[in-house]
This record gives C-alpha cells, sequence and structure tokens, in this order.
C-alpha cells in the first residue's frame, strides 16, 4: 500500500475521532500527505490528543455541514484520496440529537459527495458509515453487501440514509461504466464495533468498562446479551487502506458496498468482552444494569464479508482475545502514545504478512 500512498494528498474527515486518528497515523506510516478535516476532539485523553498528531499531519477544524468550508478545503488540498469519517456515531445519543445526527450523517455526507464531484483531482472516495446500516431482523447469519438497508433507531437510519446517497451519487454521476470519462470510483464501507486504544466516548462498552476499572468500581453493562461483531480498529482500517489502493488502480471495479467484520468466532454478546477486558486488566468486577423503558438497542447483528474476502485478499487476522490484547496495553501502557500506535500498526502488518 506504501507505493500507492506514498506522497499522495489524502483528506480524512473525522480526524481528531477515534477510527479517523488511527487511520491518519497509519496513513502517515505510508507516506501519505495527509489532512484532515472535523470538529475539536471530544474528551482531553482521546487518542487524537495524547498522540499529538496534529503536529504531525494538516489539521483543519470545521464541520462537515458547512459546504462552503468544505470546498475550500478541497481547493488547498486537492486531495486525490478522500476518507470520509465524520459522523455523528453514538446510537444512544441519537435518540437525544435526531436532528443533529441526520444533519451530520447525511448532509455532511452530501457536502463530501458533492465536493469529491467536483474536484479534478479526487479519484477514490470512501465513504465510512457501519453495519447498523441494514434493516436488521435479528436473524443468525450475516448481512451482505446487497441486502435492505433499514435502521431502526436515528443513528442508524441516518446511516442507511447515507448510503441510499452515495449510491445515487454513485449512479448519477460517478458511474462505473463511465469511469474512463470522470476518473473517480467511490466506495462504501461497513464495518462493525471497533475497539482500540484512545476511544472514550460516552455509552461506548470499552471506554465504560475502562473508566470504571481505573476508578476501581464494578461495570455497569446495559444489555449483557446483546450480540455484536467485535474488531480491533485497524482491521477495518486495514481493510478501508487496501480497498482505496484498489479503487486508486482500478476503479471501476471495486466502488460499490463493502463489508469489514470480523470472524464468527469474535462475534459474542457483550457480557463475554467485558469479562475478557476485566481478565487481561488482571481485576475488577461487572453487574447489569438493565433498565426497563431504555431505548432500543439491537440485540443480534454480524456481517458476511464473503466480498472483501474473494475480492480485495482481505481477512481479519486478530482473534477477540488478539484484539483485547492491543486495547488494555494502549490504557495500561504509560509509553508514548504516538510510538505505541506506531508499534502497534507494524506488530499488525507483520500480522498480516503471515497470512
Amino acid at each position: 500500500m506504501a507505493e500507492v500512498f506514498r506522497g499522495k494528498n489524502v483528506l480524512v474527515t473525522g480526524h481528531t475521532g477515534f477510527k479517523g486518528s488511527w487511520l491518519c497515523i497509519w496513513l502517515i506510516m505510508l507516506g501519505a500527505k495527509v489532512t484532515g478535516y472535523a470538529l475539536d476532539p471530544v474528551h482531553t485523553e482521546d487518542n487524537f490528543v495524547v498522540t499529538g498528531l496534529k503536529d504531525q499531519m494538516r489539521d483543519i477544524r470545521a464541520d462537515v455541514r458547512d459546504l462552503m468550508a468544505l470546498q475550500k478545503t478541497f481547493a488547498e488540498v486537492r486531495p486525490e484520496f478522500v476518507f470520509h469519517l465524520a459522523a455523528q456515531p453514538l446510537v444512544r445519543y441519537s435518540y437525544e440529537n435526531p436532528v443533529g445526527t441526520y444533519a451530520t450523517n447525511v448532509m455532511g455526507t452530501l457536502n463530501v459527495l458533492e465536493c469529491i464531484r467536483h474536484s479534478e483531482v479526487t479519484r477514490v472516495g470512501v465513504m465510512v458509515t457501519t453495519d447498523k446500516c441494514y434493516e436488521n431482523k435479528e436473524q443468525i447469519w450475516g448481512y451482505r453487501e446487497n441486502d435492505a438497508l433499514g435502521g431502526y433507531d436515528p443513528y442508524s437510519a441516518s446511516k442507511g440514509c447515507a448510503e441510499i446517497l452515495t449510491t445515487s451519487y454513485r449512479n448519477s454521476y460517478m458511474n462505473s461504466k463511465e469511469y474512463s470519462r470522470h476518473g473517480k470510483s467511490i466506495a462504501t464501507a461497513r464495518a462493525g464495533n471497533v475497539i482500540g486504544g484512545g476511544d472514550w466516548a460516552l455509552d461506548r462498552i470499552i471506554p465504560d468498562v475502562i473508566r470504571a476499572l481505573k476508578e476501581k468500581r464494578s461495570v455497569e453493562v446495559r444489555n449483557p446479551e446483546a450480540t455484536r461483531p467485535w474488531q480491533h480498529v485497524l482491521e477495518p482500517l486495514g481493510g478501508y487502506l487496501r480497498l482505496a489502493a484498489k479503487m486508486y488502480d482500478h476503479g471501476e471495479d471495486y466502488s460499490g458496498a463493502w463489508n469489514f467484520g470480523p470472524d464468527f468466532d469474535s462475534v459474542c454478546p457483550v457480557k463475554t468482552v467485558v469479562e475478557a477486558v476485566i481478565e487481561a486488566w488482571g481485576s475488577g468486577t461487572w453487574c447489569s444494569v438493565g433498565k426497563e423503558n431504555s431505548p432500543h438497542e439491537a440485540g443480534l447483528l454480524s456481517l458476511d464479508c464473503t466480498k472483501a474476502k474473494t475480492l480485495l485478499g482481505w481477512k481479519p487476522k486478530l482473534k477477540l482475545k488478539d484484539a483485547i490484547a492491543y486495547t488494555v496495553e494502549w490504557y495500561q501502557s504509560t509509553e508514548d502514545k504516538y510510538e505505541l500506535c506506531v508499534n502497534q500498526i507494524e506488530r499488525y502488518e507483520s500480522e498480516l504478512r503471515s497470512i
């Protein structure tokens, strides 16, 4: 991938967020000239902050809902690659702020697509959504890319809308059949629940567990039986990078939707993850605090990633135990956080080379 990204202008929206910060570090390691476009980080201990990432890249603070600011950034940066990760990413918060959630996740995506459409240099757009964009029927088998989109809660539905919007733009303005004319490739990437160091978002299980363990109190778990596909953040990011590299060279063949989820043995209940984190941490307890009349959250969700495995040569490498070990290492380590992230990426790349 370094041959593809070295020296290229890459724009990452949402770079101050959890996944965005890790992606930027990886792109920097690959030799890309990285620009980030996002709001301020939420927490003073977020990965973006503690790694000092703002000093390693061009850091633009602005809102994806601001089309004029985004257009100005595209004009200045002239990105060949765009990774769109800026979002309102929390299910429970989307119940409290549905208008803001839809505005960011739908109109923000529209603005990015519009900028890509009018850019003379952008060749690749990877629009990151979520596995929750599917119409979840609580089925035991994984969803494929051609399954129906939907979304019960405002967050999930907003991501389903973003998927439909992206498909519309691709069909209308950047159709693969006319690739030789416009030279642009647009894809969506749908990942499962990601874990890893530097995530402090509210109402996410790993940050909730780590906060409780650091404060030496019992971990309160809302929905211990809910089953999710768990994966370390580097797994889907590796998929996004591999996809973008393929799109750059063969854009007409790799546009469309892609799933990046863990193998079936990493699809497990929340309580299993909590217990594994406590074991890796070395101490701690947990208790169930499920309440009646709580907002609806999916009970069962998994992805079928046959397409990515077959056509991209991508596959998840880390077992759940390994993903948790990477994660706990980050939170417990006193090492320089940027160097720790680099070290974990290098170790992960070594694991990939062994496939």
